[in-house]
């Protein structure tokens, strides 16, 4: 078959079942319903083959599986395309250095996809846009975690800094000229895209809880930790995906005599780092973006500064 360029274009897809009867056979034994499941899963295999086919006419085509994003070396110009859910366009992008990545949704009927604006038939227009430099990107601002020992993981949502399972995180934290040492079950740092994600989440609950105990919503200005997000009538925790900043916000935090809970929240930016050194003396661990097995250890002696990072998210739009 002949090709429209050399150009490669690298296919990100979700791991699949090698078989329907291995399907069948994990979820019947569960107790679920196959009929959902076979015909989702025969609409994605469906939308991957289409999009091999598309792809292939315009370009050189590599399929790469979500479980190999970790240890798979994009080329820097390479186009990449994601298939699947929202959360597959964002853990794609975060293993990204600058090249365009394409959010396809395999299936309109089931998934909204707000990182999914294009279906498979798009692909023949859009990818030849994207190959001539013709097509409008969205930049994606992420956050970037670094140990002392050089090792550094990124997030296009949220870090999480705790206990690897279920337990209590103990840590110094440090914004400024604040700092503390805390007991909490972790800390989550969130970008713009993350938002509307884990933080919506720990705020409304955070609000949620306040009111119940009848504490006034908004505080007196002086109280209010560094960059603290201005009240809106809509009380929306929300703010833009290319936000030069980033936001803080600890879990369940516990106050001792060792431990305080003044600095349980805040602005994060290249010119405000967090840091937190772990006192932690196992399973201290920092991910991104759910991605529990990807992970960095962050046990005793371990100092993490977090910030914005260097390099931003390109989404074409």
């Amino acid at each position: 078959m002949e090709r429209l360029t050399e150009n490669k274009v690298v296919l990100v897809v979700t791991a699949r079942f090698n078989t329907v009867s291995q399907a069948r056979f994990y979820v019947q034994q569960l107790g679920g319903n196959f009929d959902d499941y076979e015909d989702e899963d025969s609409a994605y295999r469906s939308a991957i083959n289409s999009a091999q086919q598309s792809l292939g006419q315009l370009g050189r085509v590599q399929v790469v599986r979500r479980a190999f994003l970790p240890n798979f070396i994009f080329g820097p110009e390479d186009v990449v395309v994601a298939i699947g859910q929202d959360g597959l366009v964002a853990n794609t992008l975060k293993y990204l250095n600058g090249q365009p990545l394409v959010g396809v949704n395999p299936d309109p009927r089931r998934y909204d996809g707000l990182l999914l604006p294009f279906q498979v038939k798009d692909l023949a227009i859009i990818i030849p846009e994207v190959f001539r430099k013709g097509r409008p990107l969205k930049a994606v601002t992420m956050a970037r975690a670094s140990l002392n020992n050089g090792q550094t993981i990124y997030a296009v949502n949220d870090l999480f800094i705790g206990p690897k399972s279920h337990g209590s995180a103990r840590y110094s934290i440090c914004l400024g000229d604040l700092r503390e040492n805390q007991s909490s079950s972790g800390v989550i740092v969130s970008t713009g895209m993350g938002s509307s994600g884990w933080f919506s989440s720990l705020i409304t609950g955070a609000k949620g809880i306040s009111v119940a105990f009848g504490v006034a919503a908004a505080r007196p200005k002086s109280s209010m930790p560094p960059g603290e997000p201005p009240k809106s009538p809509a009380y929306s925790t929300r703010f833009p995906w290319n936000a030069d900043h980033l936001y803080f916000t600890v879990r369940e935090p516990f106050p001792s005599k060792t431990t305080g809970t003044s600095l349980v929240f805040g602005r994060v930016s290249a010119e405000s780092p967090l840091r937190i050194d772990s006192f932690m003396p196992e399973r201290g661990v920092i991910f991104s973006d759910g991605i529990e097995a990807d992970f960095l250890e962050f046990n005793s002696g371990s100092q993490a500064e977090i910030t914005v990072a260097e390099r931003k998210g390109q989404l074409v739009a």
